[in-house]
């Protein structure tokens, strides 16, 4: 982070880690902190630390400081901004030797470029009183007909591993910063081939996962990107300990392929409006079998406006309207280039109440939304082959006891309407949870979630569990 810092001259961490609020990678986003006169004998910059990894474990103890400081659930990227500002503050000074020395320690460098690797290793303990799906960690809770009985899960997989990469400026595109990210972890499908035919693998050979792989150029005032990292739309998460943040149960938005433009107009000290829209990589997850490509992408786009006082880059509250179209295509034996719409319209609001208490939240409402995990992962009716459509939402509310102790509690539900959900199909979901967690360290983390989730059906017994999950992450 200090080689960027001495770069570019600013430093901003990067918040997203996993929550997709924050659409800058660490280490080479910009920020309006300006560097000290070159006359200056000494240069301010901040300890030496591995912003991205300590960012990432404070994403499981903090309201996104969340898969990622508190204002990062922000899709404008002002929250990274506040980051750096923060630590600025609170940093010593270096000469220009001790920089240099302390640079080797944090990046490796080939030619122009920077590249600082991080990671987490993370562990879960799950223990839930009814069967939880997929099984590593929760989206919705099987009916009490089909399962029902209690579970226990350990688990390694969401641990990750990154590179962030920062670039030569590009006098082409008006000397705009360039670079990079590339993330994965181990929760990809672990299934084998048996005889022809797809069999469970055992727990303890996970796959890996790509997370991230995108290329960007930003300046103060506009971004552009090419490569996987988080929808538009959405952009916020609950502060959730568990790996799957409300997905399916009213929280949406996921990683895809995309070529994305963002604009950021700094209307007055205490007003910037940011516009982002992207071209997705069309993505199925219902009936994949029968999958195929449409003959366009899916179009994301998301207007926010964060207003207040502009606290070195951060802003207490934002406020975005985002909303997505697309089509997806099947080719069944008596149906070829068959196509569905899919479409939603979605609010963000995030409000930094105190620098310690907090509250963020979003609604949605759409159709075949399984692919952004809507519908409670249901996008058609493979019946009547007629698209499902949804509404939901979940809010969280966000409190620091202490600098070490940190608290979050939320809800949230996920409506399908329930003519369009087949027989034996999920026609809701909810959730309630509650944590704390605990900075044992800068780097290390422990933490307690109990949440209780309930799944009602079409025409079954619904489902019905209380989990209680241990978490522990250690940064590097």
């Amino acid at each position: 982070m200090l080689a960027v810092c001495l770069m570019y001259g600013t430093a901003r961490a990067d918040t997203r880690l996993d929550w997709r609020s924050t659409p800058y990678p660490a280490a080479y986003a910009s920020s309006r902190l300006a560097m000290p006169p070159p006359t200056e004998p000494m240069i301010r910059l901040p300890p030496v630390a591995d912003e991205a990894a300590e960012q990432d474990l404070r994403t499981a103890s903090m309201a996104r400081l969340t898969e990622d400081t508190t204002a990062a659930a922000t899709a404008d990227g002002t929250a990274a901004e506040a980051t750096a500002g923060e630590a600025i503050a609170g940093s010593e000074f270096y000469t220009l030797d001790e920089l240099r020395d302390e640079m080797k320690k944090l990046a490796w460098t080939k030619g122009d470029f920077a590249i600082v690797p991080y990671g987490i290793l993370w562990g879960s303990a799950y223990y839930g009183t009814s069967r939880f799906a997929p099984g590593h960690f929760v989206l919705y809770i099987p009916s009490e007909q089909d399962e029902g009985e209690d579970s226990f899960v350990i688990d390694t997989r969401r641990t990750r591993l990154g590179l962030n990469i920062a670039g030569p400026q590009i006098p082409f595109f008006g000397c705009a910063k360039s670079g990079a990210q590339v993330e994965v972890d181990f929760m990809g499908f672990s299934g084998t081939v048996v005889g022809g035919a797809v069999a469970p693998n055992t727990e303890n050979y996970p796959a890996v996962l790509l997370r991230h792989a995108f290329a960007e150029l930003k300046t103060d005032d506009w971004r552009l990107l090419a490569g996987q990292t988080w929808d538009v739309i959405s952009p916020l998460n609950p502060g959730m300990l568990t790996y799957a943040v409300g997905w399916a149960g009213g929280n949406i938005g996921f990683r895809r392929m995309q070529i994305r433009g963002e604009r950021y107009f700094h209307v007055s000290e205490t007003c910037q409006l940011t516009v982002q829209a992207a071209m997705m990589q069309d993505i199925v997850t219902d009936l994949p079998m029968y999958a195929e490509n449409a003959n366009w992408p899916v179009l994301e786009g998301r207007t926010a406006i964060s207003l207040g006082a502009d606290d070195g880059g951060s802003r207490p509250l934002t406020i975005g309207v985002s909303g997505h179209i697309g089509r997806q295509g099947w080719d069944f034996s008596d149906a070829d280039d068959f196509r569905l719409p899919t479409w939603s319209v979605c609010g963000d609001v995030r409000y930094v109440i105190t620098d310690r208490l907090g509250i963020q939240g979003e609604f949605f409402t759409g159709e075949n939304l399984s692919t952004f995990f809507g519908g409670v992962f249901q996008g058609i009716n493979p019946v009547t082959r007629r698209t499902i459509g949804s509404a939901g939402g979940w809010i969280d509310l966000w409190f620091d006891w202490t600098p070490r102790w940190h608290s979050h509690v939320g809800c949230g539900t996920d409506n399908p309407s329930n003519a369009d959900v087949p027989a034996g199909g999920r026609t809701s979901n909810s959730f309630l949870f509650g944590n704390v967690s605990f900075d044992v360290t800068k780097k290390l983390f422990l933490g307690l979630e109990v949440s209780h989730w309930r799944t009602t059906y079409q025409d079954k017994e619904p489902g019905d569990s209380v989990i209680f999950e241990f978490v522990g992450g250690y940064g590097f």
